[in-house]
This record gives C-alpha cells, sequence and structure tokens, in this order.
C-alpha cells in the first residue's frame, strides 16, 4: 500500500464533527449515502450507475468508496492500475471523467489481491482522511458508496459529515435480504439521514432469448417495507447480463439502452435530482 497518502499517524480514532472535514467539503452541494442491509445485492453496481448517470448529465460527482474491506468500485471503472496524487490542497482522487472523480481503497493497493486486515480505529482514521484530506472541490453530488449492514463505517460516515442529504437503500427481492434492509431503514432514521428511497435490485431476470422478464425471487416483500416506513420504491432493475459483462469488463454502463434497465435506473437519477433540487 502507498504510505505517502495513509501515514501511520492518520491511522488513530477518528472524532466527530472534526471542522477541517466541514470546510473541506464546503464545496458540495448534495451528500447522498447508498446502503444495504447485506452484501451481494448490488448496492456497489448501483452507486457506480448513480455516480455515472449523474455525471453524463453534466453534474460535478465525486464517487466515495467506503468500503475499506471489499472496495469495488476502481474495478467496475477500470481504474485499479492508477494511483491519487498529492497535490496543493490535499489528495488528489482519480479522475474518471470530466465530470466524475473516484477516491478508493483500492486505488492505494500495490495489489488488488492484498487483503486489508485492519481493526476499527485504522478503519474510522482512513474514513476520516478521504473526508478530511481529499480535495473533492466544488460537486454537485458525493455518491458514498457504504459497506453492508449498520456497522463501523456507516456511522462513522455520518457522524464525521454531520449531515448527510439523503441515502439510496439496495435490496433485492428475497425476505432476508428484506429483513436485513428494515434494518437499514431504521438506522437511517435514528441517524436523521433522509431516505430518497429503495431500489429493488434483481427483479427478476431478463431472457436474452425472447426478452420476457421471469420472476425468480418472488414479489410482494418490498412493498410491504416500503409501506411500512412510508418509503418510495425508485425501480425494479432486472439482472440484465450485458450491465454485468461490461461492469467486470471495467465499464460501468452509461451509454443509452432501450431496457427495463436503463429506463429504470433513469427513474433512480430523476428521483435523486428531484430530491435533491427541493432541499
Amino acid at each position: 500500500m502507498s504510505s505517502n497518502i495513509l501515514s501511520s499517524e492518520s491511522l488513530k480514532s477518528a472524532k466527530p464533527e472534526e471542522p477541517k472535514i466541514v470546510t473541506n467539503l464546503r464545496g458540495i452541494r448534495s451528500k447522498i449515502m447508498v446502503m444495504s442491509g447485506k452484501g451481494g445485492v448490488g448496492k456497489s453496481t448501483v452507486s457506480a450507475n448513480l455516480a455515472a448517470f449523474l455525471a453524463r448529465k453534466g453534474k460535478k460527482v465525486g464517487l466515495l468508496d467506503g468500503d475499506i474491506h471489499g472496495p469495488t468500485i476502481p474495478t467496475m471503472f477500470g481504474i485499479e492500475d492508477q494511483r491519487p496524487t498529492v497535490g496543493e490542497k490535499g489528495i488528489e482522487p482519480v479522475k474518471v471523467s470530466e465530470n466524475l472523480k473516484v477516491m478508493s481503497i483500492g486505488l492505494l493497493l500495490d495489489n488488488q489481491d492484498s487483503p486489508i486486515v485492519w481493526r476499527g480505529p485504522a478503519k474510522m482514521a482512513a474514513i476520516k482522511q478521504f473526508l478530511e484530506e481529499v480535495d473533492w472541490g466544488v460537486l454537485d453530488y458525493l455518491i458514498i458508496d457504504l459497506p453492508p449492514g449498520t456497522g463501523d463505517e456507516p456511522l462513522s460516515i455520518v457522524q464525521l459529515i454531520g449531515k448527510v442529504d439523503g441515502s439510496v437503500v439496495v435490496t433485492t427481492p428475497q425476505d432476508v435480504a428484506l429483513t436485513s434492509v428494515r434494518k437499514s431503514l431504521k438506522f437511517a432514521d435514528m441517524l436523521n439521514v433522509p431516505v430518497i428511497g429503495l431500489v429493488e435490485n434483481m427483479s427478476g431476470v431478463i431472457c436474452p432469448d425472447c426478452g420476457k422478464e421471469i420472476d425468480i425471487f418472488g414479489r410482494g416483500s418490498i412493498e410491504k417495507a416500503a409501506e411500512d416506513f412510508n418509503i418510495k420504491i425508485l425501480a425494479a432493475l432486472p439482472i440484465e447480463p450485458e450491465i454485468s459483462a461490461t461492469s467486470d469488463a471495467g465499464k460501468v454502463y452509461v451509454e443509452e439502452m432501450d431496457s427495463k434497465w436503463s429506463k429504470g435506473f433513469d427513474d433512480i437519477v430523476d428521483a435523486v435530482e428531484n430530491f435533491t433540487n427541493k432541499k
């Protein structure tokens, strides 16, 4: 791991409400967290595409990969071999396009197969440094891809930022995933983080031959969760092989595609924009 960015001095327990963080993030209009109750539901895919779709629409976007142990954002954008630099104003995130910049612990690894075996204080210090010392500049959106669950990382990010403008919660149709997502909704409520809405990912699969959608996980549970918490369902995204293939190839899918997936994602982006424009 590059030692010139994450120094030993930075690996100390972070304290909430650091004034330097507030100053550093002052140029960011809206801070949006993407959450999930459990892993494997496609939360990072939603985070990456949300950032890319907004950037394509001309918004200035930063994407912070908050998953210390399982960073996948660099792989999705094909930037694993790129490294942040240190400039006059701090750590410079990797620029993916004119409107999109990315920061991830995965960009600091010399070997992508190396596990990050850190305890809580070291993880919290790294997240603090990403918020405090990365030169995000002026942004319309900072999208924060959180690790699954309701543990140290999401709690620390909310405490450090002080005010998160909204969150998008990702789940899949299975009851086991929805049991966990209900905990995420309660977590957001406890921390006064507004929930923009739910995204049901892997909502059926699109047959590559006939184009018919096949329901493989069942229906109804997400509607019950949305009703119980008075939360909107932003979109139901089916499994589409082309989306998975582009992400695996290091290319986040942002081109126009006449499909239920792309139309559903347009709805997610519109909901985020409408929500933040009202604030």
